[in-house]
């Protein structure tokens, strides 16, 4: 999901992505922080820069250059999002600015390509949690399905999870074992999750 705004009555689109002009003496990467905090109601778990757009495409604000930054919250804490926001499916977005629907693009390709070496799913998940709960994340960020045995092999393959000594019931059957992030040092170097089909 991604959280669009709805846009000045004067604009050509409904909605559109939260935004705001830097002014002199502002640093980026604060105020990319402030923007999220402000959208959101609440400080994301994540909050980092993709990329930069300085094409010819329309953006609200006329600029020349725009910058695009990821922002995570996972799903109790975006339920909490009120006013002129609202949460839209990736798949089955609204019009949007050109730029802006070009640079929410590329954020989805940047954060699709980085997941096998970058932990960034575990910042949609609480402290401890299950492998299913893993998955399920990894499968939504991916926008596809995961087979359960390969995934789970990658994972502990890749030593970014260590079990705690807590058990959780999910439904009929045993229960799940709780995880934590917990990715250990190799002297061979770091390896990221590999996703099979």
């Amino acid at each position: 999901m991604v959280l669009l705004v709805r846009a000045p009555a004067k604009s050509r689109e409904r909605w559109q992505l939260p935004w705001r002009s830097l002014r002199p003496g502002e640093t980026i990467d604060d105020e990319a922080a402030k923007l999220a905090r402000k959208s959101l109601g609440t400080a994301p778990s994540l909050v980092e820069q993709v990329a930069a757009f300085g094409d010819k495409r329309r953006h609200p604000s006329g600029a020349e250059l725009s910058v695009a930054f990821l922002a995570l919250v996972d799903e109790e804490t975006g339920e909490g999002v009120v006013g002129d926001a609202m949460w839209h499916a990736v798949e089955d977005l609204p019009p949007l600015p050109p730029r802006q629907r070009a640079m929410l693009e590329g954020v989805v390709t940047s954060l699709r390509s980085r997941l096998d070496q970058s932990p960034i799913a575990f910042h949609l998940l609480p402290s401890i949690f299950t492998l299913t709960q893993l998955q399920e994340i990894y499968e939504l960020l991916l926008g596809r399905r995961l087979h359960k045995a390969s995934f789970r092999r990658s994972l502990h393959a890749a030593w970014l999870v260590e079990p705690t000594d807590e058990w959780r019931s999910e439904g009929r059957g045993r229960p799940a074992q709780l995880f934590r992030y917990a990715p250990k040092k190799r002297r061979s170097g770091r390896r990221g999750v590999r996703f099979g089909a």
